[in-house]
């Protein structure tokens, strides 16, 4: 026999087309019978493909692949059918059958066949097997599953013959292969999410399941991303979950590792799908943002928006989880500044993350603060930006006698106690900042709505005597620092003399103490003549590694806001800008 010429592209294009007019598709067969004698007819064609391994019988394999593709189309039309017992009774040697086209590379590589192979496979998994034939049974599929998928491998003799005759190498030819299928099955999941309700092309809840399955260990490749979001995204109409809860979990954690990158609508629907992931990606966050300190808002801000949360967040069932991993984290560190400062954070990116999506905005915000009373939230959510600085003391008047009619008015109960109301305020907590700006650069009377205000942020659990006392030992110290101001000199030493405790009243609670040395340090940026002296007296306020550690929080709190508000503020910002870069520890980012 005379050796075969070699097959170009050309040729084996103009063969296929010859291929399609000799052998046109054929309509499913409605008759047991005709299906048979086509069963019988491939079964016996694999055997001879199975044994030979000739040039000519490959040939012979691709003449006949357009017709074979079309019996796995209509055995597949029988098989959804029928469960896996009614099969394995009906055609008993549907396993070698599979089997044989499963190590078949030609079948594999044709077109959709490959795909259809897949449906017919998931037809034989026993959903809930009652005995050990039943397990064999799924356990043997599930091997075949795998097989296709991630051991489909290009170095055996009949690849090589194959794509030598073609004029192409196992390099370009198996990201082809890969990609059309992954593209194949993205088409068919998203057809589905269109005519979810036609039932002629309603694909099986367990193919979707075990698709999933056969996807665990694959979801970091990058040609599988777009069937990983085609099945975060697919949206189908059964009752329970149909994705392994393990697909889940391997893709959050591929995610969270940065081994894949999902668009946002993908990561949402998973985090809505799977709670455990969405609560794992929470703590992962918190991880970051605890070894990344308070001390650094602008890596905690990057944190946050690399994460996803902020903009996953404008959906409020996932904004309610998180939110509530915060409070929880709030109670169980006793209202750490750490956390506080996280929580504002993360606040000002999920606010500006849902003005992005404003137009789509489909949720109102009662469902995100349902603790919270509407108009208190409406007033919170005005940016300070869009306000000009001369107007400023009117919100943060509103802001201050609302609060205090829902803590101290036995009536308004609906929307929680003093907790409820300051873990809502501290999400906004650039107005208690801006209040005491404002208390210090006021010639006026200390207003008792900013006192009381101020008082409230830094103490919520006091009750109202307590409070009162806190608003008189500010107002006393707001006093006799503006009358410093008009003394000719101006020393470390007096501005220590005005913030210290009077010896005839009780010790200031810590808290207290804590909101006075922000007052201090206020007024030391905001005011000129103070500039020259600041380094000393931030010596006399800080002598223990804790309260510079605090001084440090709070010089970075207000660069921070500072460059949101977008203040010009170049005498305070510079002096700020020294303070805290001779605070930090030596090789600290700023």
């Amino acid at each position: 026999m005379n050796k075969p010429s070699r097959i170009s592209k050309k040729s084996a294009w103009q063969a296929t087309v010859k291929v399609h007019h000799l052998f046109p598709f054929s309509k499913m067969a409605q008759d047991s019978v005709g299906f048979s004698s086509d069963y019988q007819f491939w079964m016996q064609k694999l055997s001879v493909w199975d044994q030979a391994s000739t040039l000519e019988t490959q040939q012979d394999t691709c003449l006949h692949l357009p017709r074979f593709q079309e019996f796995l189309r209509q055995m597949y039309e029988v098989l959804k059918e029928m469960d896996s017992n009614t099969i394995i009774e009906r055609f008993p040697t549907i396993g070698q059958l599979l089997a044989k086209t499963c190590w078949n590379p030609f079948i594999l590589a044709f077109d959709e066949s490959q795909k259809i192979l897949i449906w017919c496979l998931c037809c034989l998994i026993n959903k809930e097997p009652q005995n050990s034939e039943e397990s064999k049974l799924n356990s043997w599929t599930r091997g075949l599953l795998s097989h296709i998928l991630s051991a489909f491998r290009f170095d055996t003799k009949e690849v090589g013959l194959f794509t030598q005759g073609l004029e192409f190498t196992p390099a370009d030819y198996y990201p082809g292969l890969l990609k059309n299928m992954v593209l194949s099955l993205v088409s068919e999941l998203r057809e589905y999410h269109l005519n979810g309700f036609n039932t002629q092309r309603r694909i099986v809840p367990e193919k979707i399941r075990l698709l999933s399955r056969i996807c665990i260990p694959l979801v970091t490749l990058p040609d599988i991303e777009p069937l990983v979001e085609a099945l975060l995204t697919y949206h189908g109409h059964e009752p329970q979950e149909v994705l392994w809860p393990e697909f889940f979990d391997a893709v959050n954690e591929a995610f969270l590792l940065k081994k894949i990158s999902l668009p946002e609508s993908a990561v949402v629907c998973l985090w809505l799908r799977h709670l455990p992931s969405l609560e794992k990606a929470t703590l992962h966050l918190f991880e970051k943002l605890i070894s990344s300190g308070r001390n650094f808002l602008r890596r905690i801000e990057c944190f946050l928006k690399d994460s996803l949360l902020p903009e996953a967040a404008c959906h409020p069932a996932i904004f309610r989880v998180v939110d509530e991993t915060f409070r929880y984290a709030l109670l169980e560190t006793n209202g750490a500044p750490e956390v506080i400062a996280a929580i504002q954070v993360f606040t000002g990116c999920f606010v500006e993350a849902l003005e992005k999506k404003n137009k789509q905005l489909k949720f109102t915000f009662k469902t995100y603060f349902p603790y919270g009373s509407p108009s208190l939230v409406m007033v919170l959510l005005q940016h300070p930006k869009e306000i000009p600085q001369e107007l400023w003391h009117q919100p943060l008047k509103h802001i201050s006698e609302m609060l205090r009619e829902i803590v101290e008015d036995q009536t308004h109960r609906s929307y929680g106690g003093p907790f409820e109301c300051w873990f809502l305020f501290i999400h906004f907590g650039g107005w208690a900042d801006i209040a005491a700006e404002q208390l210090v650069m006021s010639e006026a009377e200390p207003p008792e709505a900013l006192l009381w205000l101020l008082a409230f942020s830094y103490s919520p659990r006091d009750r109202s005597l307590q409070r009162a006392q806190t608003m008189a030992e500010v107002k006393a110290v707001l006093i006799r620092l503006k009358k410093l101001l008009g003394s000719p000199s101006l020393s470390a030493e007096d501005l220590q003399a005005a913030a210290a405790e009077s010896r005839d009243r009780d010790p200031r609670p810590p808290l207290c103490q804590q909101l006075i040395r922000r007052l201090l340090l206020n007024f030391l940026l905001w005011t000129p003549r103070a500039h020259v002296i600041a380094r000393e007296v931030l010596t006399l306020m800080a002598p223990t590694d804790e309260l510079t550690h605090e001084m440090t929080g709070f010089l970075d709190q207000t660069l921070y806001r500072w460059d949101h508000l977008r203040m010009e503020a170049t005498g305070p910002r510079k002096l700020a800008r020294e303070l805290l870069a001779e605070l930090r520890p030596a090789g600290s980012a700023v």
